[in-house]
């Protein structure tokens, strides 16, 4: 059987129980496993964290968090949280913001694309103060494409994130904390480009729609976004950089009917099919396990 799977008679060895008591785990929705012509399948990563959540017991969060989705706005998850009819809610003002509403049990779940500069890697749960959570689980949602939005047809011929220091460029911006003003810092210092040589649009955007809205109505010229947030505007879209963008959460969340309502939708062929219709996704790994403290 495949390592990422196990059969009946595997997770019964696995958890020292009878496979009797296996099928009543299943009956009972208890255990996470899935039908595969008509046979059982068990996903091992799910298994686990099935297994360490039962041996948390008292000292797992006794006051469940509020079923809100925070953290930074992306428009598949957004689409999802919508369609899958989970009862999540969402409240995205940025993956900073997200970051602390989980740490203060305010959000079930935070969408986070943080990047850091010095080591390239995204979402490292100590760089972000999550490094005590003892039960913090990380999964990927998906591969994001950034970009430069512009307006239609490039009428100021931007190409590049050299351009945005060209007189009269005025560059739209996300707020302190958010994962693409993080992104645009590192991509200009990479560049050899200071911040303070940038005409920077007079507010903050506080999500994707807004900073794209920002382009398509004349208040910037560019703006730093994902591909999906160009296309729903029909702006310009210049690629940059492929992120990762990923939920993190308490262990005891990921088992949540909402949360399983959730990722069970992204198995749907139509949730593909959205993803391919926004156009900047790659969602192969979406759902693996990145982080099981």
């Amino acid at each position: 059987m495949s390592v990422n799977y196990l059969t009946t008679s595997e997770v019964a060895d696995y958890l020292r129980l009878k496979e009797r008591k296996v099928y009543d785990l299943v009956r009972q929705g208890q255990i996470p496993c899935s039908r595969v012509t008509g046979k059982l399948l068990f996903p091992r990563q799910q298994i686990d964290l099935w297994v360490l959540n039962h041996l948390e017991g008292d000292q797992a969060q006794r006051q469940p968090p509020p079923a809100v989705v925070a953290g930074s706005q992306d428009p598949l998850l957004e689409w999802a949280i919508r369609e899958s009819r989970s009862d999540l809610a969402s409240l995205f003002h940025g993956s900073g913001d997200g970051v602390r509403r989980l740490l203060e049990g305010r959000a079930m779940v935070a969408g986070v694309h943080l990047l850091d500069p010095d080591s390239g890697q995204y979402n490292q749960p100590h760089l972000l103060g999550l490094g005590g959570v003892k039960d913090l689980v990380v999964l990927r949602w998906a591969i994001r494409r950034q970009g430069l939005l512009i307006p239609a047809g490039n009428p100021l011929g931007i190409n590049s994130v050299a351009d945005l220091t060209r007189p009269k460029i005025r560059v739209a911006h996300r707020q302190p904390g958010a994962g693409a003003a993080r992104l645009l810092t590192y991509l200009l210092g990479k560049a050899g480009i200071m911040t303070t040589s940038v005409d920077w649009a007079a507010h903050p955007s506080l999500n994707e729609d807004d900073l794209a809205l920002s382009v398509l109505q004349g208040e910037a010229d560019v703006g730093l976004g994902v591909e999906a947030a160009a296309r729903r505007q029909q702006l310009g879209f210049i690629p940059l950089y492929d992120e990762q963008f990923d939920l993190m959460m308490h262990r005891r969340s990921y088992f949540e009917p909402s949360m399983q309502a959730l990722l069970a939708f992204t198995r749907q062929p139509r949730f593909a099919q959205r993803a391919k219709a926004l156009g900047g996704y790659d969602i192969r790994q979406m759902g693996e396990v990145l982080y099981n403290a």
